[in-house]
Parts: structure tokens; C-alpha cells; sequence
């Protein structure tokens, strides 16, 4: 029987999205599922993303200091904030953008 795989990495999604963290093999249901652990870094909580097979578009094997920092440049979130908002039925957060010419720098939209 061969080892289960277990490796901190990159992942290159299908839609241009990337991973950083310690990858390793998950079955739910009798399908296989790449299993990241995103470790929590730079004020980001960690989180648990499984991918299908076909959805991966590579994965760069790294050691865990590189998969950290890359983690912490990407700065990962375990689901968009405003999907998020939606589903809890809370009111979206007010938009801002920067303004120079405003002492405050951000004003709403």
C-alpha cells in the first residue's frame, strides 16, 4: 500500500485562483478529494479547502516556510466576505474609496 500524500505546496485553480498550504489527500463518499490547509497567517484564519481533481491546474511542491510566506502574500480567505454577509442576512458594509484631496483618505460610494 502506498503513502498518503503529504506535502506543503501551491495550488494553481482552474479560474486563476491559487492555495498555499499543506496538501494532502481527503475521499468523502468514495471520490478523492486534494485536501489544503491554509495555515493562518498575517491576521487571515486558517481554513480547509477541498478540491476535485479536474479543478487543479498545477501543484508546486515547496517546503513550508515558502508555502507560508506565499500564504501570507496572498493573503487567503476561507470564503468571499461579501457572499458571506449575503448568506448571514447582514447588511453589506459601506464602500469606501480613496480620496487624496480628503483629510480622511477614504470616502463612501
Amino acid at each position: 500500500m502506498a503513502d498518503k500524500f503529504e506535502a506543503w505546496a501551491m495550488v494553481e485553480v482552474m479560474g486563476h485562483q491559487r492555495l498555499a498550504g499543506k496538501v494532502s489527500e481527503q475521499a468523502i463518499g468514495g471520490t478523492s478529494f486534494v485536501r489544503v490547509d491554509v495555515p493562518e497567517v498575517c491576521g487571515c484564519q486558517s481554513f480547509t479547502k477541498l478540491l476535485g481533481a479536474a479543478a487543479i491546474y498545477a501543484i508546486t511542491i515547496t517546503d513550508e516556510e515558502t508555502a507560508r510566506a506565499a500564504a501570507g502574500q496572498l493573503q487567503q480567505k476561507p470564503m468571499d466576505e461579501w457572499s458571506a454577509r449575503r448568506m448571514l442576512g447582514l447588511p453589506e458594509p459601506q464602500r469606501t474609496f480613496f480620496d487624496p484631496d480628503n483629510e480622511d483618505g477614504d470616502v463612501p460610494y
